[in-house]
């Protein structure tokens, strides 16, 4: 499984870096009242992609160096990240491929695009208020453009079920904390839980986490017309799931 997981974030990185070199309009410096800053000027949907695929990755990374030295609790704070960057990266892309642009994406764009502070450059004084479109409605466009078997109010709340799920790990339920005690004498694990049946169960969860994260660079080559892209990552994707049994 660690093999597969290096093919794919190498796979991944190639595909990254081919995506970023095309891009047509890429971040200038522009002065803020705070210092010097890159920012996209067009702030069009595909710098929006890429976007999402850089923070995808560098979470999976981070999620995996986090599994490699056991601690397998703050693992799972990070996949909460990555689901949701994931569903971000399919909304977007249903918009380009399956759809059109909404007043939904055009809410989730601007808020995306917005400052954190205004032009004061002051946090206290600043009066940004961004405007985060719900989770909620993100998975409803998603569950009704991609028209499952399942009935799309089941599947919004299975992805419900799951983001709480991981939710117990970021704000430290007792369930959750729970996980990190055992051994001989029992005791809490503060210093990562290597030894321990937790680490196989992660490294699996992590697979699922890394796969997800795969598809969604297909997606976004989909969106971008890059069929090259899509074939080779596609023929790689068929043999990680025969690798994983799936």
């Amino acid at each position: 499984m660690d093999a597969d997981f290096g093919k794919m974030l190498e796979l991944m990185e190639l595909t990254f870096r081919d995506f970023e070199a095309a891009m047509p309009n890429k971040p200038k410096l522009v002065a803020k009242t705070y210092g010097w800053v890159y920012r996209f000027e067009e702030q069009d949907i595909y710098q929006a992609l890429v976007q999402k695929l850089a923070r995808v990755q560098s979470t999976i990374r981070a999620a995996r160096l986090l599994l490699m030295h056991g601690h397998v609790q703050e693992q799972a704070m990070l996949h909460r990240v990555i689901d949701e960057t994931n569903e971000d990266v399919l909304f977007l892309v249903y918009a380009v491929t399956n759809d059109k642009i909404t007043p939904l994406h055009e809410r989730y764009l601007a808020s995306f695009w917005e400052e954190e502070f205004d032009e004061s450059g002051n946090p206290v004084k600043s009066e940004q208020k961004r405007e985060m479109v719900s989770r909620k409605k993100i998975r409803a466009y998603i569950a009704s453009v991609e028209g499952a078997p399942l009935n799309p109010s089941c599947r919004i709340e299975l992805s419900r079920t799951l983001s709480k799920a991981y939710s117990g790990f970021i704000h430290g339920a007792s369930p959750h904390i729970m996980d990190s005690y055992g051994g001989n004498p029992p005791h809490f694990h503060t210093q990562g839980m290597l030894g321990t049946p937790r680490i196989d169960e992660h490294t699996r969860d992590l697979w699922n986490y890394m796969y997800r994260s795969f598809l969604s660079h297909i997606l976004v080559a989909k969106a971008l017309g890059a069929e090259k892209h899509v074939d080779i990552l596609t023929r790689h994707k068929e043999r990680f799931e025969l690798n994983a049994g799936n």
